[in-house]
């Protein structure tokens, strides 16, 4: 996928602008941090669970490199075929050249952010095979042309009738009636897609875990379209990045308590399959040949340094669920695959800081995201480096760089920066009058196009809190 996130501006304006999606993303915030809250009531333990997968995880990114060995060597003896790929070209092409010598021509696809981050959709289709995906979510925007918005919710910024519409679009030529409700919708998309699962030759799905003392894949889904998709095909490719490895099932076990909660609200996906080597001698059912890809993809390059802590990211979506810039223009806005709070810190980490500098920048700093990430990734703090980092390097716009030097240069000098803060105090109260808001502002015109700025009280916090800490010392001392 393209990255895009130049434009991260241009297109929030757009979506702000966009009735239809403002409604879509308010449903989705409700819906989701109201399910996540009353599930962890229902799990007294669960900051305890938070803690002990954070230092799991911590754990094993000390000694990555160690446990891959262990879980590749696991999964070899139990009869997969592990592929290593430094770059998405690399995996891109594996996929592909498996695909070929398997004599694969229709391939079943489950949902994969990774797949998503190497554009692999559009290489197996260039290189002649047909690719459908099966998840409901991934299957309305491939058919809409579309990126994903969401991490777990692919298509969730599209509205009931625009995926009538859609359908309507697509499927009437094979029979389909125009439906206007959801669960009739639902059931459409399973009828196109049964054929899919019975003619595909191949079937590619992601990996949430994977189990280094068994060399199992763990695959979390709410349809079942995995299980299905992989439990029919000759062939079964896994495609997973370097970070997914844990050392034990029941590592895995605690990891998958905190990840339903935190993503849908549910105590347990509708789907937690383990898949250990292809199908045996004996067994009915399962893929003749088992492909793992493990990607790197930069990943490697975080461990070390203070970006480390954002390779626990577990895919929930609880940081977008609980952002208010997510919130307010969706996810398309952050121009590449990972959107909202782990986006502005992933983006930058992977695709460049040129590339992602924009996306630090889209944060109120409310640290709602860190407050609900069940792996404690400290956002808002790598955002805050990633600005700093632009800073340093001079990648921001040179109006900002001057103002926050003139900052930098005042704040050194406390007298003169308490002075300079009183006199703007009063300045701007006096302006906002009796209704103590701006509409207009020099210097403030990103914020004051869309709402009015409030007018300081009329004295600085500093001011206000030293009268109040020598009113109470005089209390004390009375």
């Amino acid at each position: 996928m393209k990255v895009e996130t130049r434009r991260f501006r241009e297109k929030s304006r757009d979506a702000l602008a966009d009735a239809q999606l403002r409604q879509a993303m308010e449903t989705l915030q409700v819906n989701f941090s109201g399910n996540r809250r009353a599930a962890i009531e229902r799990l007294p333990e669960f900051d305890a669970l938070r803690d002990r997968a954070r230092a799991i995880k911590d754990r094993t990114l000390a000694h990555l490199d160690a446990w891959l060995e262990i879980w590749e060597a696991a999964a070899v003896a139990a009869g997969a075929e592990v592929h290593w790929a430094r770059d998405g070209a690399e995996a891109r092409e594996t996929i592909a050249g498996l695909c070929r010598d398997a004599g694969v021509r229709v391939i079943a696809k489950a949902k994969s952010m990774i797949g998503e981050e190497i554009g692999l959709n559009p290489h197996l289709e260039a290189a002649g095979f047909e690719t459908v995906e099966t998840d409901l979510g991934e299957y309305i925007l491939q058919l809409a042309g579309e990126p994903p918005s969401h991490i777990i919710g692919p298509a969730v910024h599209k509205t009931v009738d625009q995926v009538a519409d859609l359908f309507h679009e697509h499927h009437a030529a094979r029979g389909q009636s125009r439906k206007t409700e959801g669960a009739a919708l639902v059931g459409e998309a399973r009828e196109m897609l049964r054929d899919v699962y019975f003619r595909a030759d191949a079937a590619i799905t992601g990996a949430n875990m994977l189990v280094a003392e068994t060399g199992s894949v763990v695959i979390v889904t709410n349809e079942g379209n995995a299980d299905l998709a992989q439990g029919l095909a000759r062939t079964h490719i896994v495609l997973a990045s370097i970070e997914k490895v844990v050392p034990s099932l029941d590592d895995a076990a605690t990891i998958l308590r905190v990840l339903a909660r935190s993503a849908t609200g549910q105590d347990m996906a509708a789907y937690t399959t383990v898949v250990t080597g292809p199908r045996r001698a004996g067994e009915s059912d399962g893929p003749e040949r088992l492909h793992i890809v493990l990607l790197d993809n930069g990943r490697s390059g975080l461990l070390g340094t203070r970006f480390r802590d954002v390779l626990r990211c577990i895919r929930c979506g609880a940081c977008m669920n609980h952002c208010p810039v997510y919130g307010a223009v969706g996810g398309h806005a952050y121009g590449w695959v990972y959107p909202g709070p782990i986006g502005a810190v992933l983006t930058p980490a992977l695709a460049g800081l040129e590339a992602g500098r924009h996306l630090p920048n889209a944060s109120s700093f409310c640290g709602r995201c860190a407050e609900v990430c069940p792996m404690r990734i400290p956002l808002p703090d790598l955002m805050r480096e990633w600005r700093a980092e632009e800073f340093s390097r001079g990648l921001a716009p040179l109006r900002q760089r001057r103002a926050l030097g003139l900052w930098s240069w005042a704040v050194r000098r406390p007298r003169l920066y308490r002075l300079g803060a009183r006199l703007a105090a009063r300045l701007l109260a006096a302006l906002g009058g009796r209704r103590r808001r701006l509409r207009r502002l020099p210097g403030a015109g990103g914020w004051t196009a869309g709402r009015d700025l409030p007018a300081p009280a009329g004295a600085t916090f500093q001011a206000q809190w030293s009268r109040r800490r020598g009113a109470g010392t005089g209390a004390q001392t009375r």
